[in-house]
């Protein structure tokens, strides 16, 4: 198994994306969104350890790119609210409008940022402030997935 490693990132463009393991269908498949290269490459590690299959990108143009490279395979998102090219909420609002809906674990050091001031208005959607342990991260993750199916539209 790969992991990203902090001191070698892949360059800028639509190949930052990295998976941890081939496509299969019974592995959720998380994409995971994140311009903080630590945190990202922590969280990458965690899910990939955890087996989960992990997309990853360092902001929304790459995460888009990665989602529609990958349609019909995302079952979850996470992502941080604040990305230097469009916040959370508007991308998870951008993938549902690919595929007629996605689920969402939007993650914020900010205390006070759009998810906590409107709450979570969406179904699927839920919140995880940083910092957060690898296993507070694992027990979201399975509360999300563990939900009733969502329905598309």
């Amino acid at each position: 198994m790969h992991l990203a490693n902090p001191d070698h990132e892949a360059p800028a463009g639509p190949n930052r994306v990295s998976s941890a393991q081939p496509s299969d269908p019974r592995v959720p498949t998380i994409l995971l969104v994140e311009d903080e290269a630590f945190v990202r490459n922590v969280a990458y590690e965690v899910l990939c350890s955890a087996g989960y299959r992990v997309l990853s990108a360092r902001n929304a143009a790459d995460a888009v790119r990665a989602f529609r490279d990958h349609t019909g395979e995302v079952q979850l998102l996470i992502a941080d609210v604040v990305l230097p090219d469009r916040n959370g909420c508007d991308l998870a609002l951008e993938l549902a409008a690919i595929s007629g809906s996605v689920r969402a674990i939007f993650i914020s050091g900010y205390p006070e940022n759009s998810i906590t001031r409107r709450g979570i208005q969406h179904a699927g959607w839920s919140y995880l402030p940083k910092p957060f342990s690898a296993g507070s991260l694992l027990r979201k993750i399975k509360e999300v997935l563990d939900e009733l199916p969502m329905q598309a539209g």
